[in-house]
């Protein structure tokens, strides 16, 4: 297998720890240790306090695997596998479903992963390409042309990273019926699941549809505990996870003891872990409609209907990477361009999900009235 750089990590490599304001990050503020302990029922506190530093159980721990299936409709803990983090999750997944002389369809613009670790197992990948004339939103019908007899995955990821879309129900159920008539797994990327701008909005999980169907979660994201490194995947299929099991053998083989228990305890106080998420979400989206009002010839954006991301699109004739470089520098502010998951169309990632989300906004909007007309020229 040959893997090619991993350009949106090497980014963050270089910038994530120096910038003083990121505004392109893709999680929800981080819990603090305490106050997440301090959200723990007695039997998680006496497993926190007794807790050994050894192996874990390479499935997951048996409390937490049920903590997760309680997320889902008809899903049981035994179909739960736990992994270290979303990207142990898709590298596994795509590795144990696909090979040479496979096809896969990905959405796209897409987290790099689900592309190039598609295209490391020998398969071919098709692209199903979001539009923001559509709303960034998926066309049923383009899926449909892009399957093949030999497509084995369709990965989807929704609510949508970078764009923060979120199609209706029948189109999202349209999509893993198209999967399941063609013979593939139906593989859903749903990482900012919970995070719905209107909870009404939300779809159902792709586990708990019939057909071929993977659902893929994580603690990163909508629950703000990247720390823990803490992702899983939901399936039916049994033999599947299996499957998965034993190629997780070669990568992490399991969990961290640590991390389990602290993420029984968030998921024990979901409702109160994901309400902190959305209350800091909907602080923030506050500030960016009268922003994007301001500086509107500069910026667009197809507002996000989910998530704590969306993709503006930079209307000045600079290039998105020239434009974000100069930021950073200039100002101290970071932006992901586009172009670092391959779009070509001069918009970046901008992340809302931080506590200090506002005062980077302020820079940010202090750095663009101080642009002369050479700047915005380019």
């Amino acid at each position: 297998m040959r893997l090619p750089e991993f350009e949106l990590e090497r980014y963050f490599a270089r910038w994530e720890f120096t910038a003083p304001h990121l505004l392109c990050t893709s999680d929800v503020e981080g819990w603090r240790m305490r106050d997440l302990l301090a959200l723990a029922d007695d039997d998680a506190r006496a497993r926190w306090e007794s807790l050994t530093l050894g192996y874990t159980e390479s499935a997951g721990l048996p409390a937490l695997r049920r903590a997760i299936a309680e997320l889902y409709a008809g899903i049981a803990a035994e179909e739960v596998l736990t992994f270290a983090g979303a990207e142990e999750a898709v590298f596994v997944t795509l590795n144990a479903l696909l090979g040479p002389g496979d096809h896969a369809v990905v959405t796209w613009p897409a987290y790099e992963s689900l592309v190039t670790v598609a295209r490391a197992t020998g398969a071919e990948v098709s692209l199903l390409e979001l539009r923001p004339e559509r709303g960034w939103l998926p066309d049923p019908g383009e899926l449909a042309a892009l399957l093949r007899p030999e497509t084995r995955v369709v990965a989807v990821n929704f609510p949508h990273n970078p764009t923060g879309a979120l199609p209706d129900g029948a189109t999202f159920r349209r999509l893993a019926a198209l999967a399941d008539d063609a013979g593939a797994w139906f593989l859903s990327d749903e990482v900012y699941r919970w995070l719905e701008h209107d909870p009404t909005d939300r779809l159902p999980a792709a586990a708990e549809l019939p057909g071929r169907t993977i659902s893929l979660g994580v603690l990163s994201k909508s629950f703000g505990l990247a720390g823990l490194r803490l992702g899983w995947v939901a399936a039916r299929d049994r033999e599947l996870l299996a499957r998965l099991a034993a190629f997780k053998d070669y990568t992490s083989i399991c969990s961290s003891a640590p991390s389990e228990v602290l993420g029984l305890i968030a998921l024990r106080a979901r409702e109160t872990v994901l309400a902190r998420s959305r209350t800091i979400v909907e602080t923030n989206l506050a500030l960016l409609d009268p922003f994007f009002a301001r500086w509107a010839g500069v910026l667009s954006w197809v507002r996000p209907r989910a998530g704590c991301i969306g993709f503006p699109r930079l209307q000045l004739r600079k290039p998105v990477e020239r434009f974000a470089a100069e930021l950073v520098e200039r100002a101290g502010v970071l932006l992901l361009p586009g172009t670092v998951y391959g779009h070509p169309g001069n918009h970046f990632r901008l992340g809302f999900g931080r506590t200090d989300f506002a005062a980077g906004l302020e820079r940010f909007e202090r750095y663009l009235e101080g642009l002369t007309v050479a700047d915005m020229r380019g």
